[in-house]
């Protein structure tokens, strides 16, 4: 017999079949699946989204916020201090109220009707001229404006053309005034003398204003076009942050001075990543080699049946590309800017996901490895809060794994997340106990999202686990259980064609069960593979003692030779029958090896005694099952507990001492015949495997008391007569 590793009893064989066509050989699709996993891995390294909590003014901050680079921010409240400074000694600017001039011009006009002596003032210019210059200097008077000569120099300096601006400051707007002679002048100044006015006619125009009162007001648009001009003219003020500086402290309230510094480092970090600079390329390449050689150098020393199985390999990279694609989807449903959601989400579950599918379909040791490697992976790779998120996924996961292995019903998924579920809750409340959050709006939005988390991971694994199975041909414990259904088309069949053989099939099963769960070994398989160990004899019961009725035994009628194809036969039939109807490749491992390569030695001695004693005229071949020998623990279990099942009926008595015997004998027979060369049972957990079916046999076939035979028409006749 073979002593193997630990690693190889530890690993669970049974999951998959022995069976290894052209995918699972393959170099090339070995490569092919080691580069889309590297590839994966690169892609969710590299593509990282860049978030900062923006906080609301106004709020309270729940804890400190350190800059996480070095950074220049818009400081918007210093920028509007030095716009205020830009205007702070502009003074007002003033102009002559327009209806004012307008009633002076209409009163000089009556004037010139009621005074014909006014020609004589002017060189009796003509009336039109006249009308003309009175024209100009409303014009004029319109677009005057009066204002201090800072105020007049901050105009100049902000580019606003002011020829049209003469220095005055009216003590008040309130009453009234007669604007000083040079301000007068300084407006007959600004008439061009080249449009065909006279001086003579002007100065008699101004000199009959000059006497007139007007009421002075602010311009208010005049005033704010400078303030815009001079504040436009101030740069934006920009302060350099350090990293590591304390940006917001706890419970600080949030001003917008602090909102814009955090929007300007998201944006620093986002710029400072440049995904497509071929500098942060590489690094994110160098980091997905460095993860996959971890793994591949991890499986190559620890699971090597897992890498030398491409479907396996291929398996475990589909649950982890899975979650991967899972992972980054919510994260970016999350960031999408209208739902602030990632502000309420701290600690989405994502790898019990891969934790229970793996554990299922392979086992929990490299499901423990998986969970802890996806966990680490997207904690650096994902935008949620990293402690928080790596503690509550890691213990989900884990708390997955150790639930999953008593895995029998597809229902139980959901136990299985309920139990992650408390785990990952009293985790959640300890991480805000511990960071002094304590109840509230934060803690109830944490408990929701693990909740919902862990109701689409029951969803997902329901859904999944019967693809997985199907597709990679893996066989689970709850597919196992499906197979013990007694109303399956198979199992029918027997129970009705080939009753003895049905009730054999079922305490073998039993048998082999116990042996196996002692060892160690796979008990659930040994039950259910049992059930269909014998489905051959559908096709002909009537050759099998089991199956015979009113002592009629068909063997009579045919040679040692023929009996012995006959029964041999069933092997062959029951592969045939088991693959038509679907069933897994290792249960018709288990049709194929359940009797290895042993001899029909009861035809065998027969076709000996009818040559006369000598075995040289008999070709032992034909006497034997084709096999092969049993390849696993179950196989060879099953085998022991087939044989001895069945010929513990021949023994006249039944009691531990002559079982013990008759199975010794039994089992030193197959094994001097090589029958366990190729499992990996020892020899001591053979002697464990004879122990337990000993017992189970001696309690099995336990007599009964017995009881007198009633006498049921006297019975009758004294109770008639009573």
């Amino acid at each position: 017999m073979n002593d193997s590793s630990s690693e190889q009893i530890n690993f669970n064989e049974l999951k998959f079949s022995r069976e290894k066509g052209f995918f699972d050989t393959s170099l090339s699709i070995r490569y092919a699946i080691g580069v889309l996993f590297t590839v994966s891995l690169f892609l969710i390294l590299h593509f990282r989204e860049i978030h900062v909590e923006i906080l609301e003014p106004n709020s309270i901050a729940p804890a400190y916020v350190v800059s996480q680079i070095d950074f220049d921010f818009h400081d918007e409240e210093a920028t509007i201090i030095l716009k205020q400074e830009a205007v702070r000694d502009v003074g007002k600017i003033y102009q002559i109220d327009d209806k004012e001039i307008r009633q002076q011009h209409v009163e000089f006009e009556h004037f010139l009707v009621d005074n014909p002596d006014w020609r004589k003032e002017v060189n009796n210019a003509a009336f039109e001229h006249v009308y003309e210059a009175i024209d100009r200097v409303q014009k004029i008077l319109i677009d005057v404006r009066f204002t201090d000569p800072r105020t007049l120099q901050k105009l100049r300096e902000a580019g606003i053309p002011s020829p049209n601006y003469l220095i005055y400051s009216p003590t008040g707007v309130s009453e009234s005034v007669i604007l000083p002679p040079y301000l007068w002048q300084s407006m007959e100044a600004l008439i061009d003398s080249d449009e065909g006015t006279s001086k003579d006619t002007l100065n008699y125009i101004f000199s009959w204003f000059q006497s007139k009162l007007w009421r002075i007001q602010e311009d208010i648009s005049a005033q704010s076009l400078l303030s815009r001009k001079l504040k436009s003219r101030v740069p934006d003020k920009y302060t350099h942050v350090r990293a590591g500086s304390r940006i917001i402290d706890q419970n600080d309230r949030i001003t917008t001075r602090q909102v814009a510094m955090l929007q300007t480092m998201q944006k620093a970090l986002r710029e400072k990543s440049n995904l497509w600079h071929p500098a942060t390329a590489i690094g994110s390449l160098l980091m997905a080699l460095i993860f996959a050689g971890l793994c591949i150098s991890f499986f190559r020393s620890n699971y090597p049946q897992v890498m030398a199985s491409n479907r396996k390999l291929m398996l475990l990279v589909t649950i982890v590309i899975l979650v991967f694609c899972i992972a980054k989807f919510t994260e970016i449903l999350l960031l999408v800017p209208k739902s602030n959601l990632i502000s309420s989400v701290h600690y989405p579950l994502f790898v019990p996901l891969a934790a229970i599918l793996v554990c299922s379909l392979l086992n929990p040791s490299v499901a423990t490895f998986v969970s802890g490697f996806l966990t680490l992976i997207l904690t650096i790779s994902l935008v949620f809060e990293k402690q928080g998120f790596m503690v509550a996924n890691l213990i989900a996961s884990l708390v997955a794994v150790l639930s999953t292995r008593t895995l029998k019903q597809r229902k139980e998924v959901f136990v299985v997340s309920a139990k992650a579920w408390l785990c990952c809750l009293l985790t959640i409340i300890s991480l805000n106990f511990y960071q002094s959050s304590y109840w509230g709006v934060s803690l109830a939005a944490d408990i929701f999202s693990i909740t919902v988390s862990m109701l689409l991971t029951s969803i997902l694994v329901v859904g999944l686990l019967p693809l997985f199975e199907s597709a990679f041909k893996a066989m689970t414990d709850v597919s196992l259980m499906e197979y013990m259904d007694p109303n399956s088309k198979l199992l029918r069949r027997l129970s009705i064609e080939a009753p003895g053989t049905y009730q054999h099939s079922i305490v073998v099963g039993n048998l082999a069960e116990s042996a196996a769960i002692k060892i160690g070994a796979n008990g659930l398989f040994c039950r259910v593979a049992t059930l269909y160990h014998d489905i051959g004899k559908i096709v002909t019961p009537q050759y099998f003692t089991e199956n015979q009725q009113n002592g009629v035994n068909v063997h009579q009628l045919l040679t040692p030779m023929e009996s012995a194809k006959a029964i041999i036969a069933h092997v062959a039939e029951g592969e045939i029958l088991a693959r038509k109807a679907g069933l897994p490749e290792q249960f018709i491992d288990i049709i194929r090896e359940h009797h290895g390569t042993t001899l029909t030695y009861y035809f065998y001695r027969k076709e000996v005694d009818r040559q006369g004693g000598d075995k040289t005229l008999v070709d032992e071949k034909d006497f034997r099952y084709a096999g092969p020998k049993p390849r696993s623990k179950e196989s060879a279990i099953i085998m022991i507990s087939d044989s001895l099942e069945a010929a513990s009926r021949s023994l006249d008595e039944i009691n531990e001492a002559s079982l013990t015997e008759f199975a010794t004998h039994l089992i030193r027979a197959k094994e001097e015949d090589g029958q366990f060369d190729n499992c990996l049972l020892t020899f001591e957990e053979l002697t464990l495997v004879k122990e337990t079916l000993v017992k189970t046999l001696v309690a099995y076939s336990h007599s009964r008391v017995k009881y007198p035979h009633h006498q049921l028409k006297n019975q009758d006749n004294d109770r008639h007569e009573g």
